[in-house]
């Protein structure tokens, strides 16, 4: 396997004096950002790789024999890539699983090769109490969207095993799971004009310590990849349609299901285009979130705090955007989303918002 650039590796152990929680402002934070966007180029036929596999293991398990779609155990079944003769063998094989290939000039122009930067975690993060599982969706009604997401190292290129992937999201509603309401000081708050936080209302406070829908962590598999089963998420006034992540490669599970997280070496959030979103708009629930007929939804291009501009990196080549698929013949029937998360596997961050 080929190392990558000394240059790359010294700026990126940068990363571990710098906060994921805040867009990059000094010279030295955008250095390491711009480091670890190189690097994640120089993995990207790897990623490319990893993706399709992921979605050919897929594929055969739905046509294999079974017109029907898999159902939730078969679709995350520990064998999942057993039928795969090009899937990754496990992360203690001798073998190099991803051979990195040298930086070179060439524009890579692929979207399921996406390495998603560090942006801000949100306002709506419990550091308690997320379950460790893989359906996240408990009772709330929506469309069926099963994510596929990858975790791998830019350091050596290779997919990261049983690291935690801990994510969480809005109802179709626009509300999250513990913060139903505003503040009462807030409850004829508009949305601020203009700014970086144009469309913004103040955050809604935790006013439910019970509520733990679409929010949950699984560990990624041999092959680096944590799957999930959760509905599309709804939107809110400001923000565009996302969902958020965190990725622990060391945490200490809890006899309730739960967990805390020990190192955190990334904090993103993914994103949707906005042709499938605004096809979701028009189906219920979402056509009954409280500000759809008022504020709307917010766009890719127009989200608050420079988000999804930020997702794209310093020089905006990160694609944050889930690659997906169709589960059925209809988009009614439900969506599958790809995205690969490039990590720096060394580094450690703060677990906890910094606005």
């Amino acid at each position: 396997m080929r190392a990558l650039p000394h240059v790359l590796l010294a700026s990126l152990s940068l990363a571990s004096l710098v906060s994921a929680h805040k867009e990059p402002k000094t010279a030295d934070e955008i250095e390491v950002q711009r480091a670890l966007q190189a690097a994640a180029y120089h993995c990207a036929p790897a990623v490319e790789r990893f993706t399709a596999a992921r979605k050919r293991s897929w594929a055969r398990k739905v046509v294999a024999g079974r017109p029907e779609l898999p159902n939730f155990q078969d679709m995350f079944s520990a064998g999942v890539y057993e039928d795969e003769p090009d899937a990754l063998p496990s992360s203690d094989s001798e073998e190099t699983i991803m051979g990195c290939t040298p930086i070179s000039t060439t524009k890579i122009q692929n979207n399921t090769c996406v390495l998603a930067p560090e942006v801000t975690e949100g306002p709506y993060y419990h550091e308690a109490g997320h379950l460790i599982r893989q359906n996240i969706a408990e009772y709330q009604d929506g469309l069926l969207l099963l994510l596929d997401i990858g975790v791998i190292d830019v350091n050596t290129c290779k997919p990261l095993p049983n690291v935690l992937v801990d994510i969480w999201q809005a109802n179709a509603t626009g509300f999250y799971a513990g913060h139903p309401i505003p503040n009462p000081n807030h409850i004829n708050a508009k949305p601020q004009v203009g700014g970086k936080r144009g469309g913004l209302l103040p955050p809604f406070p935790r006013t439910n310590e019970v509520e733990t829908w679409l929010r949950g962590a699984w560990p990624t598999d041999e092959n680096g990849v944590a799957q999930f089963t959760t509905i599309f998420p709804g939107y809110y006034t400001g923000r565009a349609t996302h969902v958020h992540a965190k990725v622990f490669p060391e945490w200490t599970p809890h006899p309730n299901g739960t967990f805390s997280g020990d190192r955190l070496v990334h904090v993103g959030q993914f994103f949707f285009d906005d042709e499938i979103t605004l096809a979701v708009d028009k189906m219920h629930p979402y056509t009954e979130n409280p500000i759809a007929n008022t504020y709307g939804r917010t766009r890719n291009w127009r989200d608050s705090l420079n988000v999804f501009e930020d997702a794209q990196g310093p020089e905006g080549k990160y694609d944050p955007t889930f690659k997906l698929h169709f589960l059925g013949g209809v988009i009614r029937q439900g969506l599958i989303g790809y995205i690969t998360m490039g990590v720096n596997a060394s580094v450690s961050h703060d677990n906890w918002w910094q606005g």
